[in-house]
């Protein structure tokens, strides 16, 4: 294709569509942090009521999180071979029946198989949103806006906490409520997504130039020139992640995501479970876990102020740094109460927030060509839920067997690993076109051609 087929798109300026688009594709990020984390406000009541074991405990908080492992996998190389708009859109629906049935649920086999369905819907949307706003963002602003995406699962995440303290009248039937009101929210953006037109460069990468050059046209480019990408050998999606020159990054965007999650889910997911242990009653819980929650939005914003600036490779080593250090010293603290707890918890996921919390969802659409961007994607989304399944199905019997001090250092031993990862192999993409990017990182990204 003609290599300024996509100025428009590539603009400095951000339009009233890139703004939309972002919006969109963020608010599918706010119901991800939002239906992920209400878990961990249902856990201290279904444990009680339902007189759960253990390793039910962690299977049901786990749940969504495999689910999320399957329907990345599945769902992102969907969306490379049936298009971005189309499960965009498919996705949404997901959310809406599945967070309803999970709120109807009457035992815990019942609400462990609705938040698995539900984490195949949770995991769709990561390839899927990030996919689809990379391909619209404008070069020099696309990691601010990728970012935005991140920053508002972090808000989600927080709202959670705001509506269980609001809504802690309720008692036992709360985390029921709350998980309907995500059913609404799901229900809106999918409206006000159908707006949104298929992504170009997909279209493109597929030969249906007249549509690309259609879609171009209606965000305001009447000179664009798209014209069929020739193709080469056809190979499997999966056996270009995984052979040169793509294979590096597809361990490098694997590695990291990998270990900042089995951390991180492995403390936001039983935050209020483990200020339990070092306070009474369950307000000083939420309030607690809230602080923490916001802590980690003040971290995202300021990745997402400074992505742009300093770029993607110091974010991610600063981030594991802060999360080694906070960590360490919570492991070696022995009785930290409830400030230590809140004041070094929320420095870990401050740190994490500002850096791999944020650019899990910048670097797989960058360093990966149009043609796999999805699939890449959708890999390095279900990897990082092995770590964060990790993190949760096994954590309440780990932390019974071993204690929390002990359970701690696993989670600073996946920051050290991420840090080295991080160091060995992060590439810096800010501020150049994906086209630059794919020239720099594939033979001939011009002629990359996948198995239908």
């Amino acid at each position: 294709m003609a290599r300024d087929a996509f100025s428009v798109l590539d603009s400095a300026e951000l339009t009233a569509f890139h703004r939309k688009v972002t919006v969109l594709s963020a608010a599918g990020m706010f119901l991800d942090g939002y239906d992920i984390t209400v878990i961990a406000v249902a856990l201290p009541t279904v444990t009680k009521q339902w007189h759960m074991s253990s390793f039910m405990t962690g299977a049901v908080s786990a749940a969504a999180v495999i689910g999320m492992f399957v329907g990345a996998l599945v769902f992102g190389r969907l969306t490379d071979r049936l298009g971005r708009k189309k499960m965009y859109l498919v996705n949404l629906i997901g959310f809406v029946v599945l967070a309803l049935l999970a709120a109807l649920a009457q035992d815990a086999w019942q609400l462990l198989a609705a938040r698995f369905l539900l984490g195949l819907a949770l995991g769709a949307d990561y390839t899927i949103s990030t996919s689809l706003l990379a391909e619209y963002a404008p070069a020099r602003r696309r990691g601010t806006l990728m970012t935005r995406l991140g920053a508002t699962w972090f808000v989600g995440a927080a709202t959670t906490y705001v509506l269980a303290l609001l809504l802690l009248p309720l008692g036992n039937v709360m985390w029921r409520v709350m998980l309907v009101l995500g059913a609404v929210f799901a229900l809106i953006v999918l409206w006000m997504r159908r707006s949104i037109p298929e992504s170009p460069r997909w279209l493109a990468a597929q030969g249906r130039e007249d549509e690309a050059r259609a879609v171009l046209t209606e965000l305001g480019d009447t000179t664009a020139v798209v014209t069929e990408t020739p193709a080469s050998e056809t190979v499997s999606p999966w056996r270009a992640l995984l052979t040169l020159p793509l294979v590096r990054f597809t361990f490098f965007c694997c590695g990291f995501w990998f270990m900042y999650t089995m951390s991180y889910y492995g403390i936001t997911l039983y935050t209020p479970t483990i200020l339990e242990q070092v306070t009474t009653g369950t307000r000083g819980t939420y309030t607690g876990s809230l602080i923490i929650a916001l802590v980690g939005v003040a971290g995202a914003v300021a990745g997402v102020l400074l992505v742009d600036r300093v770029g993607r490779r110091p974010l991610l080593i600063t981030g594991f740094i802060g999360m080694f250090l906070a960590l360490t010293t919570l492991a070696l603290w022995q009785n930290p109460g409830l400030t230590g707890l809140v004041v070094l918890l929320g420095a870990a996921v401050l740190f994490a927030n500002s850096g791999p919390g944020i650019v899990n969802l910048v670097y797989p659409s960058e360093v990966f060509p149009t043609p796999v961007r999805a699939t890449a994607n959708g890999l390095a989304t279900a990897v990082s839920r092995i770590g964060a399944i990790i993190g949760t199905l096994w954590l309440p019997t780990l932390i019974s067997k071993w204690g929390l001090h002990h359970v701690l250092w696993l989670f600073v031993g996946a920051s050290v690993i991420g840090l080295a990862i991080a160091v060995g192999l992060a590439p810096e993409t800010k501020g150049r076109t994906l086209e630059e990017l794919s020239a720099a990182h594939t033979r001939r990204p011009e002629t990359v051609a996948v198995k239908g």
